[in-house]
């Protein structure tokens, strides 16, 4: 018997495997969503996506935080047609047509009502136990940030104004015993979050909730936003994904993604910029953009306005003859290259 094979015989936990043959690792699930960028922004590829752990969609209100969350809900759930949402509502601001609107069928949907912190980790705690791995399942908080601690709420009914100090811990408790959970069992959950600004010369965006949801989470997203104008009137906003934590995508990137009021959110918005970075599309001329052949480097015909980027005929040749995936994977996933790359000799060791 080998050294390894001793080692897992021994071990008192079954799930104990050599790391090649791991489930934790060798099944590691990826579902797109309809949005690239938002593929992008999870997994640093437009066709990737959603993967098992924690996600965490943070920023001000009105930046389409749970609309984020319901898009990637809803791409899974389409994926795998048994599989069920936990919902956790705290805010009572999605009503079942908001689920519907996303493909979503609300008699999937279990939701559940939260108060404080304590009420959310037991009950969540419960639930991930007794799901199985291969129980198709994704959970999504809606909000971290809307919650109280027990305490809080204790403190309020005995008309006690004191400062609680046991939420951070309480919500740095909560994942902690949450996060092996959804490794080990496969199961995504997005949670939503708010964002306060730091007192400084500088201030930034801070994610609430203290840092026990940095450790714990795979994916942290910061969320901001532009009009969209057409002369003075408002026809959508133009969201910057802020990638403040990821295990695939560069820390610090910044990934458009276009909303309107007519269309909802563009399954093309976006691309435009990364496109116009890499040279595959370009400006003539104002108001006018076209793609570019890059085996000549000519500008190719017809010329278009804006709108019209946003279609599927103007960048099915984009997607399908050129290297743009490639570009786009390029410029945001995290490389996997050998980490120590040591050619020095033993004798200049010595010397």
């Amino acid at each position: 018997m080998s050294i390894m094979d001793k080692l897992k015989k021994n071990s008192k936990i079954k799930t104990t495997e050599v790391l090649e043959k791991s489930v934790f690792f060798t099944e590691k699930e990826m579902v797109a969503t309809d949005v690239p960028m938002v593929n992008v922004a999870l997994s640093g590829d437009m066709d990737g996506g959603l993967t098992s752990g924690l996600t965490v969609l943070a920023g001000p209100s009105k930046h389409f935080k749970t609309s984020f969350a319901l898009l990637m809900a809803g791409a899974y759930m389409r994926e795998h047609e048994d599989a069920v949402m936990l919902f956790y509502d705290s805010e009572f601001g999605s009503p079942q047509s908001y689920f519907e609107s996303f493909g979503i069928d609300a008699g999937r949907v279990l939701h559940t009502p939260i108060t404080d912190v304590e009420q959310l980790k037991f009950d969540l705690v419960n639930q991930l136990d007794e799901i199985d791995r291969g129980d198709k399942v994704i959970i999504v908080i809606d909000s971290i940030g809307n919650l109280a601690s027990k305490k809080e709420l204790e403190d309020a009914l005995n008309e006690k104004s004191v400062a609680d100090m046991s939420r951070a811990k309480a919500l740095k408790g909560l994942f902690r015993m949450v996060t092996p959970y959804l490794t080990m069992k496969n199961i995504p959950l997005l949670a939503v979050n708010h964002t306060y600004q730091e007192i400084g010369l500088f201030p930034k965006a801070i994610v609430s909730g203290g840092t026990g949801i940095y450790y714990s989470a795979d994916n942290i997203w910061i969320i901001g936003r532009q009009q969209q104008k057409q002369g003075t009137e408002v026809k959508g906003y133009n969201f910057i994904i802020n990638v403040e934590k990821s295990r695939f995508v560069k820390e610090k990137s910044k990934i458009p993604v276009a909303v309107t009021w007519e269309g909802g959110i563009s399954e093309f918005g976006g691309l435009l910029d990364v496109a116009m970075a890499g040279g595959y599309v370009v400006k003539p001329t104002m108001g006018w953009y076209a793609r570019v052949d890059h085996a000549t480097g000519e500008i190719v015909e017809p010329k278009v306005r804006e709108k019209q980027t946003y279609t599927k005929e103007f960048w099915d040749p984009i997607l399908n003859e050129t290297d743009f995936k490639k570009f786009v994977k390029s410029h945001y996933q995290i490389g996997h290259k050998p980490m120590l790359d040591i050619k020095i000799e033993l004798d200049e060791i010595s010397e």
